[in-house]
């Protein structure tokens, strides 16, 4: 049982992902804060999985409850549900730990997706707010600043590939099944990636990636 806490001040919009989620035998709405102070008290009465997080909160916004949340050490993995999809919302709640990124207009199955594979550790990105990252990769401004950090560790052909396929929201067995190698071979460019790039989780592989051009992109 995944047991998830929705962060929304919209009470119509709590109300209604409580309503979605009803049928999902492994998935259950524990609470519903509607401002970004709300939430610490909660979790310290009741185990949560997955906070489902909105960017605009009262008292506290989504950026500063990431923030707080990996200062006290909280195990709770933070899915961000906005109707914002500017890369510097994206960038910035990634930096403070949350692992995925959807918008408020998903479906219902992908909502669901989402929380699964967040619930797992694994990042997921709205398909908008994926081509939104990609977009800002090859933007002329991008390209003067000259993003690329000579300081980070070079990274491999192969580790660039699944690094290049962990940003497209790829999963473990697509990755393996994409570049023919085995899920233990993936898992194994993975750990170097994070330990190289100095990340916890592949979130922040996607935004070290995307802060410092290290992404293959195609036009």
């Amino acid at each position: 049982m995944i047991k998830i806490l929705v962060a929304d001040d919209h009470t119509m919009f709590a109300d209604g992902i409580e309503s979605i989620l009803a049928d999902q035998k492994e998935l259950k709405v524990v609470g519903k804060c509607y401002d970004g102070a709300a939430i610490f008290p909660f979790l310290e009465k009741e185990d949560v999985d997955v906070l489902l997080l909105d960017v605009n909160l009262p008292i506290m916004n989504g950026i500063d409850v990431c923030k707080k949340l990996g200062e006290i050490s909280s195990n709770v993995k933070v899915l961000a549900l906005t109707m914002h999809n500017e890369e510097s919302f994206v960038t910035e709640i990634l930096k403070f730990g949350a692992l995925g990124y959807i918008l408020k207009n998903t479906g219902k199955n992908e909502l669901i997706n989402a929380i699964k594979r967040v619930a797992q550790g694994e990042s997921y990105f709205s398909k908008d707010v994926t081509q939104t990252i990609m977009k800002s990769l090859v933007s002329p401004s991008k390209k003067k600043e000259g993003a690329k950090n000579e300081n980070l560790p070079k990274i491999s052909r192969r580790e660039q590939e699944v690094l290049d396929l962990i940003v497209k929201e790829f999963t473990t067995q697509e990755i393996a099944d994409q570049l023919f190698i085995s899920l233990k071979t993936v898992e194994s460019h993975r750990r170097s990636l994070l330990t190289k790039l100095n990340v916890r989780n592949t979130a922040g592989l996607v935004r070290v990636a995307i802060e410092n051009q290290l992404l293959t992109v195609e036009q």
